[in-house]
């Protein structure tokens, strides 16, 4: 009798079946020493395919891309030591934005641990804070177990970034192998809302006269359900909402309810309602620092309610008066049955006063900017990259800088899964693996990642990736010749000291998307850019779009480091106050 007729497998044979068994169809990876076994399996079969990387820091975005656009978990593999530790900021990345993600990373024999082995390293330690959990393996036995647990905790609760660590020999070992039906898991957070808490919050709506919605990620990572109910409470209610970075999307940006976004860069309307609202309704959002700015001036005379399914997020930041733990979908389902169950009140009065406040501030048009015939403005660049891909089927990523700001301002997202940005730990390098990520999840869809060139040079190897896997990912690069955030805050804060702000020595993006294989487009005049970016549109392979920028233009609006949602810098000339020319123009 062959050990297959006993039903034993080896680790790596139980590692590809367990990802088969978790619907796995593809893998980031790059291969090493102590990962081989794995990769032997992996030759063996044709059902899972496996995206080599050029770099274990792009396989974590590529796998994040993937999750954050298909509600998916996203899967990566890499080796010991250096392997392992490479993905580390992709990791914490995938943490603090609530990526599901599973890492399988290779050790060293079991045998060997603690003996300073070749590529050896603590993985575990190492990742301890950086992941939602952690395992090391040192029994074939349990390794399926694990892997199962592993995905189970990864996309349950709050989304995020788990990790497995196998040694090399529990790979080449052989154990019967436990299906997932058998798994048995004590991680079973709680989705279901108090009621009371519900109907509390349902009596503030009834009575609230200045409210709104403040949304995030969280609405998007419970699930395409949770967006839609999201949209009828809004179009029910008649409140205004606003968003973080990470929930762009979840409520459409043609909305007549939509204020955009909100935050350091947000716009005048969103952080002027948040500022003087009598309710504040956080659903699946956070609190963090970009938010709230100088926190004992935040939102002052509001009431404030959170939805929030990991109660480690209640109070943390902010101390709120109705705290609910649950999933945003299961809550919203309560709240609005709740709520029409109670004849579905608002106080019309109030809101009609709150929305001509409201359409006051609008009316500032704080996105206005100075446009130029002869060069060409960010903002414009954006604005044109939105009227001609409108309509198609977009997915859109980014860097991390002024260019960030400035798709989050211009670019508009009718649904969820499609905006896809670095937001809790502001990964330079993060867009375009990411991108390659979430084209290889949609094939055919337009995959563009708008970049500043300081970002993109982080991980510009992955080219290499998207050539040889056939990702026709367009990187739209806003090119100033500057680190552009770094440069403003140095305007603004330091004295206009640019200390180490730019670069004398940028490659030639057309001859290096030429020495990649991959057409290279510069475009600097203004007259050009609709021709520019249909042509990389048009184009059916991967393109790097060089397009050259204004170099000192700043982003706006922004709400000073440590000042309240009111302090708002609105363009340049309110910026003199803030270099000490005079007191800057505050609202």
């Amino acid at each position: 009798m062959t050990r297959a007729d006993k039903g034993l497998m080896t680790g790596a044979q139980m590692i590809v079946q367990a990802l088969k068994d978790q619907g796995v169809e593809v893998v980031f990876g790059y291969p090493g020493g102590a990962v081989l076994p794995i990769y032997d399996a992996i030759f063996q079969q044709n059902d899972i395919r496996h995206v080599l990387v050029r770099h274990e820091q792009g396989a974590i975005h590529m796998a994040e891309g993937y999750a954050r656009s298909t509600g998916k978990p996203g899967v990566a593999l890499v080796t010991s030591g250096p392997g392992a530790t490479n993905a580390v900021t992709g990791l914490t990345d995938a943490l603090l934005d609530s990526i599901p993600l599973v890492v399988l990373s290779g050790q060293v024999p079991t045998f060997m641990i603690g003996t300073d082995g070749f590529q050896e390293a603590d993985t575990v330690g190492i990742t301890r804070p950086c992941t939602k959990h952690n395992w090391l393996v040192k029994d074939t036995e349990k390794l399926a177990e694990t892997l199962h647990q592993a995905f189970h905790v990864a996309t349950s609760g709050r989304p995020g970034p788990v990790l497995v660590d196998i040694p090399k020999d529990v790979q080449f070992g052989e154990a019967l192998y436990s299906p997932k039906e058998k798994i048995r898991t004590h991680y079973q957070p709680k989705v279901k809302g108090d009621i009371d808490q519900i109907t509390r919050l349902v009596e503030m709506i009834e009575k609230a006269e200045r409210p709104v919605f403040y949304t995030g990620g969280g609405v998007i990572n419970s699930g395409p359900a949770a967006s839609q109910l999201l949209r009828e409470l809004v179009e029910a209610t008649g409140f205004p909402i606003t968003s973080t970075l990470m929930g762009l999307g979840a409520y459409p940006a043609s909305g007549k309810n939509w204020l955009g976004m909100l935050g350091m860069h947000g716009l005048y309307e969103a952080n002027l309602a948040m500022h003087g609202c009598d309710l504040m309704i956080n659903i699946g959002a956070r609190f963090d620092d970009r938010i709230t700015g100088r926190v004992k001036d935040f939102s002052p005379t509001s009431a404030k309610a959170h939805i929030d399914i990991d109660p480690s997020s209640i109070n943390k930041v902010i101390r709120v008066d109705v705290p609910i733990v649950g999933d945003v979908g299961h809550v919203l389902e309560d709240l609005l049955r709740v709520w029409k169950s109670r004849g579905r009140k608002v106080n019309k009065d109030g809101l009609a006063k709150w929305w001509k406040q409201i359409a006051e501030w609008q009316a500032v048009n704080c996105l206005d900017y100075k446009n130029s015939e002869k060069t060409i403005k960010p903002q414009y660049a954006l604005q044109r990259l939105e009227a001609l891909t409108k309509g198609m089927d977009r997915y859109i990523t980014t860097e991390v800088g002024q260019h960030q700001m400035w798709a989050a301002q211009f670019l508009g997202f009718e649904a969820p899964n499609r905006w896809m940005t670095s937001g809790g730990l502001g990964t330079m390098g993060y867009g375009l693996p990411a991108s390659i990520g979430v084209q290889i999840a949609h094939p055919e869809a337009l995959v563009i990642n708008v970049a500043g060139e300081a970002s993109w040079l982080m991980n510009m190897q992955e080219m290499g990736t998207a050539m040889q896997f056939r990702a026709p990912v367009k990187q739209f690069i806003l090119n100033n010749e500057r680190l552009g955030m770094v440069r403003q805050w140095q305007e603004l804060l330091h004295g206009e000291r640019y200390s180490h702000s730019w670069s004398e020595s940028l490659p030639d993006f057309v001859k290096l998307a030429e020495a990649f294989g991959c057409k290279g487009i510069r475009c600097s005049d203004p007259k050009d850019l609709d021709d520019a970016i249909m042509e990389m549109i048009r184009y059916d392979g991967p393109v790097i779009f060089d397009c050259l920028v204004e170099k000192h233009e700043n982003c706006f609006p922004m709400i000073p480091s440590g000042k309240p949602h009111n302090e708002m810098l609105l363009g340049e000339a309110d910026t003199q106050g803030v270099i000490g020319a005079k007191g800057a123009v505050l609202v």
